[in-house]
């Protein structure tokens, strides 16, 4: 597997703690942001400032506008951008040492891949990427477990970026990339669509999108050369993602590889986030 597609699968649910958990939400309400939908946009666009919905829905991609506009620009009379970046450090910090567990949360360990990823995202290359870019310049904390969820936080909003390229370049819409995503079996996608909050003639609109391309059939699934397009994007993707990883090394990758793997493994066995989600995360 490509290092880009193989780290990611390992430094995405660590990542991802900072949506689904008690801790998160605890967190995000301690900030006083109201509910899941209004923490998750604010915390996740926070590291570009006091953004309104048009930037956040450029920049997340795969949201129906109306999403985000319930949650921008109420969220910042609620708790201002810096609060926000607290709360989701906070909220990913008491997850992961839950799941984790102690011993494991504090150890060398921990603190030896906070120091590798973190080479690895100080090595991303920023431009035209404004997630990546964003979490790229906040401050890098002194607790090795914190460190490195915001070192994983920017390599996947980095990767997260240069798909959004690929698939403006591939001329493929918002809803069309997740009916190709929910035709491969990557994530759900009756929960994306509401998730996302598409209506169901958006959604058949995007299927339609598909099979005019010829990569979806009659029954929804990928014809032959929907698996070839799919996997072109999935390529150009890795492509775009991999130069934390070529300025890493192939000893400092695989290292990290194999710190990770056992971290990862515990977030999945923890239950961290719901299987089907939207964010298509692979079964470890």
């Amino acid at each position: 597997m490509d290092d880009a597609r193989r780290l990611w699968s390992l430094y995405e649910p660590l990542h991802a703690v900072t949506y689904f958990t008690a801790e998160a939400r605890t967190a995000s309400d301690a900030a006083g942001l109201q509910g899941f939908w209004m923490a998750y946009v604010a915390q996740r666009v926070a590291p570009l400032g006091a953004v309104g919905p048009e930037v956040a829905h450029a920049c997340f991609h795969g949201f129906h506008r109306a999403r985000l506009t319930r949650a921008l620009p109420d969220a910042w009379s609620y708790a201002d951008p810096a609060s926000c970046l607290n709360a989701r450090v906070v909220g990913a910090d008491a997850a992961l040492r839950r799941l984790l567990g102690e011993d494991v949360a504090t150890g060398t360990e921990v603190a030896e891949a906070a120091a590798l990823a973190g080479a690895a995202a100080d090595a991303a290359d920023a431009e035209g990427r404004v997630l990546g870019a964003g979490n790229q310049a906040l401050p890098r904390s002194s607790e090795p477990l914190r460190a490195l969820w915001q070192a994983a936080t920017t390599l996947r909003e980095h990767r997260g970026d240069g798909h959004v390229a690929v698939l403006v370049a591939s001329g493929l819409g918002p809803v069309a990339a997740h009916q190709l995503k929910a035709a491969a079996g990557e994530l759900s996608g009756s929960t994306t669509r509401q998730a996302r909050r598409f209506g169901e003639e958006e959604w058949a609109a995007g299927a339609a999108e598909l099979r005019e391309r010829g990569w979806l059939d009659a029954d929804g699934g990928l014809t032959e050369a929907g698996h070839a397009g799919h996997e072109q994007i999935e390529t150009a993707t890795d492509r775009a993602a991999a130069r934390p990883w070529v300025v890493l090394g192939r000893e400092r990758t695989d290292r990290l590889a194999q710190l990770l793997d056992p971290l990862t493994t515990a977030v999945v066995a923890g239950h961290a986030f719901p299987p089907g989600n939207p964010i298509g995360l692979p079964r470890h």
